[in-house]
């Protein structure tokens, strides 16, 4: 050690030479002797304060393992807290801070009995046939980003093909489900939220993850919206959570002549920890899908759409969520102006109301803490003029929506075009937790409605019911 120090101080005793006067300028040999036992003094003193620094340094670990940690440990340890930092560092500087990915897939084995269908579907696109309580959001995939800033800033991107709420809504192909920004104001319980957000109304959720069932219920295929774009706030305070928008309804931009936005909130109250309550509304102009006012009253082969018209929805929810037991249920009403399905005529101002109302309510006991059984019964009142739901403003013979069909002997014809078919179903269901990310799901789901409506694809009758058979894996991380 003592050979190692002294060629250590080579470079030093170097640099001290160098701010000594060389030899040379010595004016005798006397003078020369008296630099070099200076400088021999000089370089002692720096060997004795690098002796003392490394006696310090040796010592570091003993008092450590006195701690509990090996020499050899606390070196370890010290690696490891370099490397936490580093990692840390790194993390802040690529935005990961605050990230949460998250993600789902459900493929899903359906059998249709009036369709004549059975088969798989995954991925499907939702515009081949429309939006129907046997095709909805079954079969999808999504992946989740949240962003959270340390400000307490969060910004939300949901994808899904084929299955996501812009394409329900607009009939695209889009991937956007959800993309969102809630800022805090005043503190973290005031925000402003703005984008594309999903629906918030019922008790029923559109990931199947939440979901417990693999359809869901009448109202929320039927008589809810989509989504909005647009923009609102968000209050939380005790036990009540506050929300609204100003928004477009279904629809990420407006059409010419459409400026009537539509307000939408959403209240929730938690009377306690397995009970609570919320309701939701809808105001304002959206959409008006009805087609069956003439656009020449001398030419019956050509509709027009009509412009935006009034809509007004109404619901109430509830839950109790207490050991193995869950129970659900919601109350819904709702109307929008022109757009009925049966008109007595053949220009606008023919045009009749849509009114409907209905109820929903679930209930599931879990045998063992990985199996359920789930009950739900649903049921939708929709028989003035002729029938019509939110974005059914024509009559629909896969969902059973409309006037019941009355067969003649030249053919089927209305039984009465001026009264709608009222709506019903029951399902039995059962999930199996086979692990943390992975559920199994079975279901049987009988629909009924008071008159023939439901077409029979290969036979070309009407039928009063329908069943459906569907099976499906959950796997989300």
């Amino acid at each position: 050690m003592k050979h190692k120090l002294t060629w250590s101080l080579l470079p030093v005793a170097l640099a001290v030479c160098a701010a000594f006067p060389a030899p040379a300028l010595a004016d005798t040999n006397q003078d020369l002797l008296n630099e070099l036992r200076a400088l021999k003094a000089r370089v002692n003193e720096l060997e004795k304060k690098i002796e003392a620094q490394a006696g310090k340094q040796a010592q570091a670990p003993v008092q450590a393992a006195a701690a509990g940690m090996t020499p050899e440990q606390q070196q370890d340890f010290n690696r490891i807290a370099v490397k936490t930092e580093a990692l840390e560092d790194s993390r802040d500087m690529l935005g990961f801070k605050g990230l949460k990915v998250s993600g789902y897939m459900d493929p899903t084995f359906v059998f249709n009995q009036r369709q004549h269908r059975a088969g798989f579907q995954f991925l499907n696109s939702v515009g081949d046939g429309g939006y129907t309580y046997d095709n909805s959001y079954i079969g999808s995939a999504a992946i989740d980003f949240v962003k959270e800033t340390e400000g307490g800033s969060r910004w939300r991107l949901t994808l899904s093909p084929q299955r996501s709420t812009q394409a329900v809504s607009e009939g695209s192909a889009s991937i956007l489900h959800e993309a969102s920004v809630s800022v805090p104001l005043t503190d973290l319980q005031t925000r402003f939220i703005a984008g594309h957000i999903p629906d918030w109304s019922g008790y029923e959720y559109l990931q199947p993850t939440l979901n417990k069932l693999i359809t869901h219920n009448l109202l929320f295929d039927l008589t809810l919206p989509t989504a909005y774009t647009g923009a609102g706030l968000e209050l939380t305070r005790d036990k009540w959570i506050v929300k609204g928008v100003v928004a477009n309804m279904n629809a990420s931009k407006r059409n010419a002549n459409e400026k009537t936005p539509v307000l939408a909130y959403r209240v929730d109250y938690a009377k306690g920890e397995f009970q609570g309550f919320g309701f939701a509304g809808v105001h304002g102009r959206a959409a008006n899908n009805t087609e069956n006012v003439l656009s020449d009253p001398m030419d019956s082969s050509t509709v027009v759409s009509q412009r935006d018209s009034r809509v007004d929805l109404f619901e109430f929810d509830a839950y109790f969520i207490r050991g193995d037991w869950t129970v659900q249920g919601q109350l819904s009403w709702g109307r929008q102006k022109k757009a009925a399905i049966y008109s007595p005529g053949t220009t606008a101002e023919d045009l009749r109301d849509a009114y409907w109302s209905g109820l929903s309510g679930l209930v599931a006991y879990k045998f063992e803490p990985r199996l359920e059984g789930i009950v739900r019964f649903d049921h939708i009142f929709n028989s003035k003029n002729g029938g019509g739901l939110l974005t059914y403003a024509t009559a629909d013979d896969h969902n059973g929506i409309g006037p019941a069909q009355a067969y003649q002997d030249d053919g089927v014809t209305l039984a009465n075009a001026n009264k709608g078919v009222d709506r019903s179903a029951l399902t039995l269901g059962m999930n199996y937790a086979f692990n943390l990310s992975t559920v199994f799901k079975l279901e049987y789901r009988y629909d009924w409605a008071s008159g023939p409506v439901f077409l029979d694809t290969k036979s070309g009758d009407y039928k009063k019911n329908n069943q459906l058979l569907s099976t499906a894996v959950v796997v989300s991380f």
